[in-house]
């Protein structure tokens, strides 16, 4: 599993960012280290505590950074000259808190550096929308969760289920990362849209890409799958529905 380093001027900032992101991560989350404020505990940041908080996330598998701003991009780029192994770290522009909780989810769900990099690439996404500042976004049917319209549907030989979102604020982020931290256990192609919103159906692995849907209580959502562990899949994702995610 590959490991995190947190950036930040604010130690307090940082850990509670982790915190976060660790909550939603489940029972067993990616090493997460944090790099953060000045030596007397004021705001700063310092090149070498971030190479060596990389070095003690690195356990083979490569090791994503977030920043939150200014001298921590600066100083996580001077700390790859410290590292023991800079070519397996790779830094995130993504935004910090989001990006940190869509990492470990990710993360934890058996991710490599390269497809958590480019998941946390997408944060931001969903909040975007959900304001209604999405003029930028590309408009041909695909988001970083690999969207599709949904008026293509599931693949002919896909199985699937439709069923009602119960939970009160629907699927925002705790539910959103238990979804996607099931899904991630099967070796299946798990779908999901908003068939209300008539919206895009995405990766049930991508976070960014399910909160994005901005699926609300009352929302009636088809999940689909195909795969050698398609049927169990939708076993599980169904009955998480149907309980509410526990929230009820």
């Amino acid at each position: 599993m590959i490991g995190i380093v947190a950036v930040s001027h604010s130690r307090a900032l940082a850990e509670a960012a982790v915190e976060l992101a660790l909550q939603m991560g489940g029972a067993e989350p990616p090493v997460v280290r944090v790099a953060a404020g000045g030596p007397d505990g004021d705001l700063g940041t310092d090149a070498v505590v971030i190479a060596a908080a990389v070095d003690e996330a690195d356990t083979g598998d490569g090791v994503l950074v977030l920043m939150d701003l200014g001298s921590a991009i600066l100083g996580a780029e001077t700390a790859l000259e410290f590292v023991g192994a800079p070519e397996r770290v790779r830094l995130s522009s993504a935004p910090f808190v989001e990006g940190l909780v869509a990492a470990v989810v990710t993360a934890a769900g058996g991710a490599d550096l390269a497809a958590v990099a480019t998941e946390v690439s997408g944060a931001g996404e969903a909040k975007r929308r959900h304001l209604g500042d999405a003029a930028d976004a590309p408009d041909d049917g695909r988001d970083a969760g690999d969207g599709v319209p949904a008026s293509e549907g599931a693949p002919p030989d896909a199985e699937s289920f439709e069923a009602v979102v119960t939970n009160p604020s629907g699927l925002h982020a705790r539910p959103a990362a238990t979804f996607v931290k099931a899904a991630s256990r099967y070796d299946a192609d798990i779908r999901i849209v908003d068939l209300d919103a008539g919206g895009e159906e995405v990766s049930a692995r991508s976070l960014l890409a399910l909160m994005a849907l901005g699926v609300r209580r009352g929302s009636r959502v088809r999940v689909s799958a195909t795969g050698p562990q398609a049927h169990p899949a939708l076993v599980e994702l169904r009955a998480l529905i149907d309980d509410g995610f526990g929230e009820r």
